[in-house]
């Protein structure tokens, strides 16, 4: 029986782990937490979702479910345990991370092929291995790769929203409404007229927020912020102009108030945390704010002014390669044979972002990798964490990525279903 190592039980590392078990592989998937915690997680169980509970739209003519739909004709893992703990999120696949942490835990501890180590890695195992840390790598680990790549280590900072228990939220004032009625009634929204907003807006701006040093060691000070586009704490994003968030995350559009048949100024949307509906996230808020100003600052929004909070935002180190400049094709380190990158450490960023990068590293130690078509979603972050570029950065799945259509289609809609169907035909086509 042939076997490998994986060091790291997040999403990558799990999707990693049950590609290679059922193809009879002997897998030693090595876990740090919870004998040493992260900064960000709060368990020591496999696949803990950190920073939402989303896994981002289903719909096909969204770029996120177009990766699903590719990642299904690729016989994922995850995402069939991720259906089973669904909560009702509308169009988006929204999970019980709980439950489905838990879930992955029993998968693995039974499955007679996965042994999970509860142990940290501190140097590169012998080949065949998969290094799936994920963003919160240990300093130890990060180390290791240094002295082997020569490379310069990149970085940036990650925020997390705050979780509000849902009995401790004002029902006369939060309703329940999915954007333009789409779907069911998923989300409760927390309506703003303009002077609550504003008065909100000037809050967040004056807030207290969390310094790098306090929680970041002696690599990490005095480097300044820089921070992922999709994760900007709200309070950065207020700073930049009044009308920022309104425009953004708090977009009232299509959330008229039922009760009154009025659109809000802005609004704020909370997403079900779990299945039960007894937690919220409030949707975008990930922040750096001290505690006690999320707890001052939050309850300034409209039916949250009693909010008791579950868990509060924070901020954390996410740390990622320069892989254009060390990965083969396949995944591989080029200083290292058989030693691969999976998941955000290798500059993909997002949660089916990271199961795809575990899915491919499998799939390259299986000896089944290829190169998947330009047109897919899959086949171009192949490319863009394996193509040597200037200013490296993180990369979600967005239709950016994708080559235009032969034929020009003004319409926004029609013209990402026509770039989805063209993946999935060509995504089908390779494997005939």
């Amino acid at each position: 029986m042939k076997e490998i190592t994986i060091v790291g039980a997040g999403l990558a590392g799990c999707e990693a782990a049950l590609q290679l078990a059922e193809r009879g592989w002997k897998v030693n998937l090595y876990e740090m937490r919870p004998h040493k915690m992260t900064p960000a997680h709060h368990t020591g169980l496999p696949a803990e979702l950190v920073c939402s509970n989303s896994l981002k739209s289903d719909l096909i003519t969204t770029a996120s479910g177009l990766l699903k739909a590719e990642l299904r004709l690729l016989n994922c893992k995850l995402l069939d345990l991720a259906e089973k703990r669904r909560v009702p999120a509308g169009n988006a696949l929204a999970i019980d991370r709980i439950l489905f942490a838990e879930d992955m835990q029993q998968i693995l501890e039974s499955h007679p092929n996965i042994e999970l180590i509860r142990e940290e890695v501190k140097e590169i195992p012998e080949p065949p291995v998969i290094i799936a840390t994920g963003p919160l790598t240990s300093d130890r680990m990060v180390q290791s790769l240094l002295t082997l790549l020569g490379e310069e280590q990149l970085y940036f900072f990650d925020a997390i929203a705050p979780i509000v228990s849902a009995d401790s939220i004002d029902m006369d004032i939060c309703y329940s409404k999915s954007r333009y009625d789409k779907g069911e009634s998923d989300y409760l929204n927390c309506p703003f007229n303009k002077e609550e907003y504003l008065a909100f807006v000037e809050a967040l701006r004056a807030g207290e927020k969390h310094e790098a040093h306090e929680f970041e060691n002696q690599w990490f000070r005095d480097i300044g912020f820089q921070f992922y586009e999709n994760c900007v704490p709200i309070e950065e994003l207020a700073s930049r102009d009044k009308d920022t968030l309104r425009y953004g995350v708090m977009r009232p559009v299509g959330l008229e108030d039922p009760r009154t048949d009025r659109r809000p100024w802005a609004a704020i949307q909370l997403r079900a945390e779990n299945s039960e509906r007894t937690a919220y996230n409030l949707v975008g808020c990930q922040t750096m704010l001290r505690y006690p100003e999320q707890k001052r600052i939050f309850r300034l929004i409209p039916g949250l002014e009693n909010a008791n909070f579950e868990r509060f935002g924070s901020i954390h180190r996410n740390t990622y390669l320069n892989s254009p400049g060390i990965l083969n094709k396949d995944l591989s380190l080029r200083k290292a044979s058989g030693v691969y990158l999976a998941g955000q450490l290798s500059g993909v960023e997002g949660y089916i972002e990271s199961i795809t990068g575990g899915l491919l590293a499998a799939l390259s130690v299986a000896g089944e990798y290829r190169l998947l078509p330009e047109t897919t979603i899959i086949g171009q972050l192949q490319r863009h964490i394996t193509t040597p570029m200037k200013n490296f950065q993180p990369m979600n799945a967005n239709y950016g990525l994708l080559p235009p259509l032969e034929e020009n289609i003004r319409d926004k809609k029609k013209k990402k279903q026509a770039l989805s169907d063209r993946a999935i035909e060509h995504l089908q086509s390779s494997f005939e």
